[in-house]
């Protein structure tokens, strides 16, 4: 298997050639190499079983990573420079979705960081789905037992609330979900 060379821009079908779990921003091959934490995993899950069941009955559907969420300016989704593989992702849309993964922006995508992780997921794919319209952004941080919920407005992410383990999340891109993040960002004894 080829492993990507530094300094050069790589496409979506140069990532399948790779051994393990890649992600593009915009050309740049960043390696997913370590497991998520039990923590992480805790929530992922939660969070999965509360948007799925929230999200029955509509066009809506959630997926887990790894996913691809490919994403193009030119709508190129056979082999763009940007592939992402965000912890959860809702695609409300039918057409955006095909046997390998997901085309195009989705409506929600949620990220739980890692120490591994964290800065990426704050900076270049914070700037990759607001540049692609994605629209909503959930940071969860299982450090903090928090949650930052970001809106598309006019282009840009707003940050429209962050939400404690005390609270109650609220999607606006999805009013009639609400979570109770007591239940979702409880870590048990693992720090």
């Amino acid at each position: 298997m080829k492993v990507p060379e530094q300094d050069h821009r790589y496409k979506f079908q140069d990532l399948l050639e790779w051994e393990g779990r890649w992600e593009l921003i915009n050309g740049v091959p960043f390696n997913m190499t370590s497991a998520p934490s039990t923590t992480h995993q805790r929530i992922l899950r939660s969070m999965f079983l509360e948007l799925h069941t929230c999200l029955q009955g509509s066009s809506c559907e959630v997926f887990i990573a790894p996913f691809d969420v490919r994403l193009s300016e030119t709508e190129e989704y056979d082999n763009p420079d940007t592939v992402c593989q965000p912890d959860l992702t809702v695609i409300c849309n039918p057409t955006q979705i095909d046997d390998k993964g997901g085309k195009g922006a989705p409506k929600l995508i949620v990220e739980i960081l890692s120490p591994s992780t964290a800065i990426k997921d704050r900076n270049q794919k914070f700037k990759t789905y607001e540049k692609f319209g994605v629209l909503e952004y959930w940071i969860v941080d299982p450090a903090h037992q928090t949650v930052e919920v970001y809106g598309l407005e006019q282009g840009l992410f707003q940050k429209r609330e962050v939400f404690g383990k005390e609270d109650n999340l609220r999607s606006f891109a999805f009013s009639a979900c609400v979570f109770d993040l007591g239940s979702i960002l409880y870590n048990g004894d693992i720090k």
